[in-house]
């Protein structure tokens, strides 16, 4: 009787035998497989640099903006402009829908200056809950406190790109900058927001929210006292926006005197709803790329049915004198079987390696230097896939020729040329 090795030399023989047919079959998988993994691998990187960036904003956080009132729904002349106020906040504040909010005035027309340099960043005014609900890490030092609004103390947080531009190669906690013209003292430096060459967010400052109101207040005709650039706020149960959103859009509706369900009088950015738009896209492409690598594996699974078929067509002869001296049914059976499995098997394993290869490479060289982008990575379900396809792939490839091979007739089988 045939001993396993005995079979495993024969298939090695048979596949060295036809080296060049062999290796242009196993490429064909190969390729396949590798691309199939090196594209969601790709589209997990834009995910994952996708929910990356939306996580350097905030932490479930729906951003709200003054906006204009349409005079009816749909008509964009006659629109009355309103502004966000702190009492908008505290109303909102009150809602059972709303977890938290903070309110916050921009200034872009600030200037920076230290006893070294100048800058010209963004200028926040905030309040403490700011550092919660947005993304705000301190490198050193401390933010602003409920104390600082209190007593309207003129102190300033600096951005890590701030903090190098004012105090170049000097520390910056203890030292003052002036705002146009008033003086602040630092009390803590931010580190790194920002993501690749866009250090926008790290060149930002803030200043206690009340401070920000006395000294630099939004200018312009009937403009209440206490009005802010933006309204921030979580809903009450993690990522259920649809009724925060509701019930914000109500206060600021009946406050600011427009129907709520005007949908052109918000300006506002739903990151929880973009969050999810970014999934639903990138599970879509998942399954696209997944078909599309099933597809290729079984279309390459066709080529080593034929690949197999014209070897048992070639070597019949062979099987023929094969079983005339004794070899089984089992024993061809295995042999073509095992030629099927050895070329689908190492070629689709030949791919997953280069894939999560190159991936590797790609982490080591890109790096995270591309803002929106995570370098591609092997993910676990589609080698999973792959290699759950391979298996199918290789028995099919293998046991169709294989049998077909073991149910020749010794005697037909020699008489043919």
């Amino acid at each position: 009787m045939q001993g396993l090795g005995d079979t495993l030399g024969q298939v090695f023989r048979a596949i060295w035998a036809s080296k060049l047919r062999s290796f242009l079959t196993m490429f064909g998988i190969a390729w396949g497989v590798g691309s199939m993994l090196l594209l969601i691998g790709l589209g997990e990187g834009f995910r994952s640099g996708q929910r990356r960036q939306l996580a350097k904003l905030g932490n479930d956080l729906i951003m709200n903006f003054g906006g204009t009132i349409p005079a009816l729904a749909n008509q964009h002349t006659g629109m009355r402009p309103y502004k966000l106020t702190l009492r908008d906040e505290a109303e909102m504040l009150l809602s059972p829908e709303i977890r938290d909010a903070t309110a916050m005035l921009t200034h872009n027309d600030i200037k920076e200056v230290s006893q070294h340099a100048s800058a010209g960043g963004q200028v926040l005014g905030v309040e403490p809950n700011f550092a919660g609900i947005r993304f705000v890490p301190l490198k050193v030092g401390r933010f602003v406190d409920h104390s600082d609004l209190d007593e309207r103390r003129r102190v300033v947080v600096l951005g890590k790109k701030s903090a190098e531009l004012l105090f170049p190669g000097r520390p910056a906690i203890g030292e003052f900058v002036t705002l146009n013209g008033a003086r602040f003292l630092v009390i803590g430096v931010v580190d790194n927001i920002s993501r690749g060459n866009n250090d926008f967010d790290n060149q930002k400052v803030y200043v206690p929210l009340t401070t920000m109101l006395e000294m630099f207040p939004v200018k312009g005709e009937n403009i209440p006292a206490d009005a802010v650039t933006s309204i921030q706020y979580q809903p009450h149960l993690r990522g259920e926006n649809a009724a925060a959103t509701a019930s914000a859009h109500t206060i600021i509706g009946r406050r600011h005197g427009f129907d709520p369900s005007l949908v052109d009088a918000f300006d506002e950015w739903d990151t929880i709803k973009e969050e999810r738009i970014v999934g639903k896209i990138f599970d879509a492409m998942d399954v696209f790329l997944g078909g599309v690598g099933i597809v290729t594996l079984a279309l390459g699974a066709v080529g080593i049915i034929n690949i197999m078929l014209v070897s048992v067509s070639e070597r019949t002869r062979e099987i023929g004198l094969r079983k005339a001296i004794g070899a089984t049914n089992t024993s061809i059976l295995m042999q073509f079987f095992l030629e099927g499995v050895f070329l689908t098997g190492v070629s689709g394993l030949v791919g997953i390696a280069g894939a999560a290869g190159l991936m590797t490479l790609l982490q080591t060289v890109a790096g995270e230097g591309i803002q929106g982008f995570d370098p591609p990575r092997l993910v676990p379900w589609s080698a999973a896939l792959a290699l759950g396809s391979l298996a199918l792939s290789g028995i099919v490839a293998g046991l169709y020729p294989a049998r077909k091979a073991a149910m020749l007739e010794p005697v037909e089988a020699l008489r043919r040329e």
